[in-house]
């Protein structure tokens, strides 16, 4: 039987947008590539409608984390995905790389262990594989360690080794910054520095790099040079979605591209000295009329919203009072007449004057946009707008 109820959450994703905001990230990074990073499938909004659009808008690079991202993420694409690049980004397990090689997906090399399988697997299937050198200059994580000056020596020596192995395409280096949401951080630019040794080093030795990263949002907003030679790539996940690191500088100018929005459950005129959900956390001073509204952490709206965020009802603020709970929150609607079941709330987004956004929600959490966005819960409906 047709499922005709209306959703009581859910997430609109304005793909003009997101397209509006890539073309504003390539142009100002120009002449370097834009990948976009849609792991997880797409920060959970929908790999499918986020690759059609983007590449549509021309975007040929796509990055991901594990190899079930890339095959999903190219199957989306079907034929259009032949001569595009699929990039895992952080590290491919043993078991992964065969059937990461058969379907053409960029790898990363961790180390030399990792290149000698990606080289068996590419001669048994009798193919060139494409491979990116992932330096850890300072992330700490995964990657050859090319961390100081005495690395860089032995990084170069590491590369040289997989360069003579057969079966591989060695097209790119890249690396990643713990730090690059703070526009002073020195340690930052020691990384910089470190990641353009390697590559001066590595051609000197007779490797030369088609595509070299080491940017991606934050870096791209707070340090600009990492867009301009020696680099030919910048990647770009959150300030697709028009999401900034809280720290760091807005030098691109992007709009959000989502909006969360769920409905009034009950509205009631309560008492002065009337508490309010889990804790007893807010008691009413005055009478007062309280809305529930059908959405909760469940669906995403972060404990840290208690008593301190605002929703947008009728084109007002409403303050969130009382503790979230998972499938409800309660907030006060004394400033807006006529509030009443099935009205719409949006719980980030616009309306009229006003506007809330991810940004504000991780301000008021103590993290960023991304945890935001990947909490978005699996009952909230996916809506897409725009894009064709």
């Amino acid at each position: 039987m047709k499922n005709e109820l209306m959703s009581r959450v859910w997430v609109e994703i304005d793909l003009d947008t997101l397209v509006k905001n890539y073309r504003r990230i390539a142009a100002r990074v120009k002449p370097a590539q834009v990948l976009c990073v849609l792991k997880a499938n797409a920060y959970g909004l929908g790999v499918g409608p986020y690759a059609k659009a983007l590449y549509g808008a021309g975007c040929r690079a796509f990055g991901v984390a594990e190899p079930h991202e890339a095959i999903e993420l190219m199957a989306e694409l079907g034929t259009k995905a032949n001569g595009v690049h699929v990039q895992i980004l952080s590290s491919v397990l043993p078991d992964e790389i065969e059937p990461m090689v058969r379907v053409g997906v960029v790898l990363p090399v961790v180390d030399l262990e990792a290149a000698q399988l990606i080289s068996a697997a590419a001669v048994k299937a009798r193919k060139s594989a494409k491979v990116h050198f992932k330096l850890d200059t300072g992330m700490g994580r995964l990657g050859i360690l090319a961390d100081s000056e005495e690395a860089v020596a032995e990084a170069v020596k590491t590369m040289l080794a997989v360069k003579a192995l057969p079966a591989l395409e060695c097209e790119g280096v890249f690396s990643h910054f713990p730090m690059a949401y703070d526009p002073n951080d020195p340690f930052t630019r020691h990384q910089i520095g470190l990641f353009k040794k390697v590559v001066s080093a590595a051609k000197s030795a007779g490797i030369a790099f088609s595509k070299i990263h080491i940017a991606a949002s934050d870096a791209i907003n707070n340090f600009p040079e990492c867009a301009k030679s020696p680099f030919t790539m910048v990647r770009t996940g959150i300030n697709l979605h028009g999401s900034f690191d809280p720290n760091g500088r807005k030098a691109l100018k992007v709009e959000p591209v989502l909006t969360l929005k769920t409905r009034v459950a009950q509205v009631r005129e309560l008492p002065a000295g009337k508490t309010l959900g889990y804790g007893r956390t807010w008691c009413l001073r005055e009478k007062t009329r309280i809305a529930t509204i059908s959405a909760g952490y469940a669906d995403g709206l972060p404990l840290a919203l208690t008593n301190r965020g605002k929703v947008l009802i009728g084109g007002r603020l409403c303050p969130v009072v009382g503790r979230i709970s998972m499938d409800y929150a309660t907030v006060d609607v004394s400033s807006v007449r006529g509030v009443k079941p099935g009205d719409e709330v949006i719980c980030f987004g616009r309306s009229g004057k006003y506007s809330i956004t991810p940004d504000d929600w991780a301000a008021l959490k103590g993290t960023h946009a991304y945890d935001i966005i990947c909490s978005l819960g699996n009952r909230v409906r996916r809506v897409f707008k725009g894009g064709r």
